[in-house]
């Protein structure tokens, strides 16, 4: 969430940030509401303090007047301190019911983007932030959907699925099975080679994880829930990757923290339908590689470039054709201070398909989280990246489609020493 002393010292900048993500002026009133709850709980800390240091006083007194007879006094000013005992408890409650309304309220407030970010609602007013610049695929007659491709291949089966599970749950078979794991495989190994440290993960958090990252309440009906244990199933590997630093002061010099995770993820992806979420396009359990990052707040946003060059190089790798957007106020997650979406081509679809989106939290996350670090005498709030490196199912998609030909699926060069041959037949 944001830090208050933020919002205290940069109310316009937060008011206009948030304009940005299209809050209503009704909505900003928030921002006062915060504001006036802190002064009452700063207010009530104060006289608190004071009646604190009184009583202190005039119980000092009590004695002194005892020894010298004058019982009248003393009986007086225990009258007094009784009566400061108890005005001392209501200023506690009012301080613990303005605190919990001040947490409360700025768990609505989504974090304030980055100078860079555009203005606009939705995706459709997402900023082209680098052009695919070169020819698209050009398919046989005849090509087909990458759910017709599974069909006729043994790539995948919807339907088992279902039988299994539900909608939204595929089952990959064979070729595709081993596809599946070849491109796990070769997303660590790139990401091992550019520092990242592997983690593997739970695949269930708890509620302080799920809040730490931002999950909470902000997407609580997207998660899956374990009611009779009080745990979630993992949306992104972000969550429990991030949360193994929270509490944790870090050292200076072990900055930026670079880890990577591969994990299942689950999300329902409630009023998901038509014809664009059909076979792999939207799906409620699927693979993808993370990787995360830990920084000092001065290299924050080189580190997000340093991120943005290797999806960008893994796509390469993997001859998809791909954009790269930057998104607006409108589209961005909750926690997220500017945020780049990956999008590969569809051939057969013949439309963008997002695969990955790489974000600057700056200090949203890591507040929530205390995630610190020392800087000199002072302890700073450390600033949080990720980005998916990258998610499975739709990359699958495009692979099918973009590489079929009359013989069958010929996979880029990159994946042949992973899955041991060069073309699903």
């Amino acid at each position: 969430m944001l830090e208050l002393s933020f919002l205290k010292t940069n109310k316009e900048r937060t008011i206009q940030g948030l304009k940005i993500r299209n809050f209503s002026d009704e909505a900003l009133q928030v921002v006062d509401r915060i504001l006036e709850t802190d002064e009452t709980r700063r207010n009530a800390q104060v006289e608190l303090d004071n009646n604190l240091a009184e009583s202190k006083r005039l119980a000092g007194e009590i004695g002194g007047l005892l020894k010298l007879g004058k019982s009248a006094e003393a009986e007086a000013i225990k009258s007094k301190v009784a009566t400061l005992k108890e005005q001392s408890k209501d200023l506690e409650s009012t301080m613990k019911v303005a605190s919990e309304e001040l947490e409360e309220l700025l768990l609505t407030v989504p974090n304030i983007p980055h100078h860079s970010v555009p203005a606009g609602k939705a995706a459709e007013d997402n900023e082209v932030y680098q052009a695919w610049d070169k020819p698209l695929p050009s398919l046989h007659p005849g090509a087909m959907p990458h759910w017709e491709l599974a069909k006729k291949y043994n790539v995948f089966d919807l339907d088992l699925g279902v039988k299994l599970t539900g909608a939204g749950f595929p089952v990959f078979r064979g070729k595709g099975a081993r596809l599946e794991r070849s491109l796990i495989n070769f997303f660590l190994d790139e990401a091992a080679r550019a520092g990242y440290e592997e983690i593997a993960p739970p695949l269930l958090v708890n509620s302080a994880s799920a809040k730490a990252t931002g999950q909470l309440p902000d997407k609580e009906g997207q998660m899956y829930y374990v009611e009779r244990d009080d745990l979630y199933l993992i949306p992104t590997a972000e969550v429990p990757v991030t949360n193994i630093y929270r509490d944790v002061i870090v050292d200076e010099k072990d900055f930026p923290i670079k880890m990577t995770g591969y994990t299942q993820c689950f999300r329902r992806e409630a009023g998901s339908y038509g014809a664009h979420v059909r076979g792999l396009n939207r799906v409620h359990q699927f693979d993808k590689v993370e990787i995360v990052q830990i920084a000092h707040p001065d290299s924050s946003y080189a580190q997000l470039e340093g991120m943005l060059a290797h999806v960008s190089s893994l796509l390469d790798k993997l001859e998809l054709p791909y954009r790269i957007l930057r998104l607006c106020g409108g589209d961005m997650s909750f926690t997220s201070a500017l945020t780049f979406d990956f999008e590969v081509w569809s051939a057969a679809q013949e439309r963008w398909l997002e695969v990955s989106s790489v974000s600057n939290f700056e200090t949203y996350q890591s507040n929530r989280l205390k995630v610190r670090f020392k800087d000199g005498n002072k302890t700073r709030l450390a600033h949080t990246l990720n980005g998916s490196a990258l998610a499975l199912a739709r990359i699958v998609a495009a692979l099918l489609e973009n590489n079929q030909t009359p013989e069958g699926i010929r996979l880029p060069k990159v994946l042949h020493s992973y899955t041991g041959w060069e073309i699903i037949d």
